[in-house]
Formats: structure tokens, sequence, C-alpha cells
């Protein structure tokens, strides 16, 4: 995912339950850091969103680099972060304790969830399916220019039942290489 790839969303780990909690350290525990790739995404949303480059962000500056990184944060998500590590009292936060929360939140994705996500944004039509209709849409929406032949051997590729479209399983298998 880069960072304009807003519109993944996740649940954040801020959970009150004692369920949360105990999920998010499980999952926590499997995989302890980021990805290189990860770190410099955080890195570039920061950078992206300190718009005054002064090396802190604001209210405002910090909501959108959390969204930028496909978090659907809520006003009083930002605000809970803000208190949390606005220790001076300054109204901003550091590089340093953006990239702390972030890595929690991150650790903290349901990799299944986040595919299935990206599933609904190919299932436009709620189908349940990709079809080579959705395909084309998507390869429109990014500038490629692919020919129906190449989307319909997109499909026959990874579709396992044969009805030419890909359903769910079929592209979480896809995404998590299980293919």
């Amino acid at each position: 995912m880069s960072v304009s790839g807003g519109a993944y969303s996740a649940k954040l780990p801020l959970a009150t339950s004692a369920a949360g909690g105990e999920q998010a350290a499980r999952r926590r525990s499997r995989r302890k850091d980021l990805t290189e790739e990860q770190k410099q995404e955080i890195q570039d949303a920061f950078e992206l969103f300190d718009t005054d480059k002064d090396q802190a962000i604001d209210y405002h500056e910090l909501k959108s680099a959390m969204r930028a990184l496909g978090f659907d944060v809520k006003k009083a998500d930002v605000l809970k972060v803000m208190r949390d590590y606005d220790r001076s009292g300054t109204g901003k936060i550091t590089f340093p304790d953006f990239s702390e929360v972030l890595k929690d939140w991150v650790l903290a994705r349901d990799p299944r969830e986040e595919i299935e996500k990206a599933f609904r944004l190919f299932d436009d039509d709620g189908t349940g399916k990709v079809s080579v209709r959705n395909l084309r849409r998507v390869a429109r929406e990014l500038g490629e220019s692919m020919s129906d032949e190449e989307l319909r051997a997109m499909i026959d590729e990874f579709d396992t039942d044969g009805d030419g479209e890909i359903h769910i399983d079929d592209f979480i298998s896809i995404m998590t290489g299980d293919t």
C-alpha cells in the first residue's frame, strides 16, 4: 500500500475490551516489527503532512496522515493520540511519537480483513465476485490499457470453479500467494 492508498482502513487498537486488547497483543506477538516498506510509508506520510516542515504535526496534519495510511480515524481517536503524545503541550507531536503510534496500529491490522476490503474495491457492484467488467474499471482507474482478452486471462488463471469470475476465496489466495 502506498501513502495514497487511503481507501484501506483498519480497526484501531484503541479497544477498551479485554478481548480486543488480548487479540491485538497476540497479533503483535506474532510480528513485533514493521517491514522496511511499512517504516518508509510512515515516514513518508509524516513528511508529506508536516506541511510547515517544523518536524512536528498538529491535529489536522495527524488526522490527514493517518487517513493516508489507511486508517479510518475519528476525531476522538486523533484527540486521544494528541492527549497521549503531546507531552510539551504545543498541540503537535513529533515523528518518533507518530511512528510509535502508527507502528502499533499497523501491527494490529488483521490481514484477512484488509484483503477483504481490497476485494470490495474491485467488487464495486456488490456481487461478491470480480468480473471482467470490474477488472476493466480498475485498470481504467489506474490508467492501464488492457484488452478484454488480457483481463479474461487474469481471471482464468485464478478462477477455481470455472465460472469466469473471481470469488473472495480466490482473491484471498491470490493476495496471500496460496494459489
